[in-house]
């Protein structure tokens, strides 16, 4: 199992857009994760970034990196987001290696912090991260942010 940035493993692009979209797009939107992550990959800027996780070539979980995750609080940054693990691989920590993995890439790029916004109860307090204020989402719901250092 590893985990790859999509920007330095071209030959997943397809796959990436289609895993990407299916857990977290819309019947609308295929566009709009296909543009997003083919321009991440081709720019020189650290934000954003989309990251697979392989077994045997397959990919069994996501994550990105990115500026803003569709919320108003545009001056907190960078997001962590489109965190899935496939059902079949749930429950042996791969969902904790990924926040791990994603902590220490927002660390290399000189972040001092990560952000997410989730509507799960308890899944990332239980791994550090704390609630830290409120942001409104694109529909003009409150949605609690959680943050934590990172490595």
């Amino acid at each position: 199992m590893k985990v790859v940035e999509l920007q330095k493993e071209m030959s997943l692009f397809d796959n990436a857009v289609k895993a990407f979209w299916e857990q977290w797009g819309s019947e609308d939107n295929f566009r709009f994760y296909e543009d997003c992550m083919y321009h991440s990959c081709r720019t020189e800027e650290d934000l954003p970034r989309f990251y697979t996780v392989l077994r045997e070539r397959k990919i069994i979980g996501t994550y990105a990196l990115l500026r803003n995750d569709l919320n108003s609080r545009q001056d907190l940054f960078p997001w962590l987001a489109c965190l899935y693990v496939d059902p079949a691989h749930r429950g042996g920590r791969l969902g904790s290696l990924m926040l791990d993995h994603a902590l220490n890439e927002a660390g290399k790029k000189g972040y001092q912090q990560l952000y997410l916004t989730t509507d799960l109860e308890n899944y990332y307090e239980k791994y550090g991260w704390m609630h830290s204020t409120e942001a409104i989402g694109l529909s003009g719901e409150s949605m609690k942010v959680y943050v934590k250092e990172s490595n």
